[in-house]
């Protein structure tokens, strides 16, 4: 599938997305589109998915008549990412076009104590 992902997400997930062609919108030059354009432009550009972080994207966009299946992550934070890819994989195998989807992580994760990073 080919997946992009939103401004706010890291890049260094796509390495936990096995069988997924995936592209930044940094990459892309898109940069500077909002959400909106942003997911205009992917779809015309061949783009199946698009993650983000934006937990109020469903809210600030019409999602009638898309052809991008739109898969919001629960965080942004790199290190709870890598810890639950499984989740991400899975809706994103189950995405369809126009569907939205948040991932839902196991209630009973806790990041270990430590430092994380959460640049991209």
């Amino acid at each position: 599938m080919r997946v992009l992902f939103d401004h706010n997400v890291p890049k260094k997930l796509r390495s936990l997305l096995p069988g997924h062609n995936v592209s930044t919108a940094r990459e892309m030059g898109w940069d500077t589109l909002k959400n909106g354009d942003l997911m205009t432009v992917a779809e015309d550009s061949g783009f199946e998915a698009m993650v983000t972080g934006d937990k109020n994207i469903s809210y600030q966009q019409n999602l009638e008549g898309r052809r991008l299946a739109l898969v919001v992550l629960p965080t942004t934070d790199w290190g709870t990412l890598r810890q639950n890819s499984a989740p991400i994989v899975a809706v994103l195998d189950e995405a369809k076009p126009g569907s939205f989807r948040v991932v839902v992580f196991d209630p009973s994760f806790r990041r270990p104590p430590g430092r994380y990073s959460t640049k991209p």
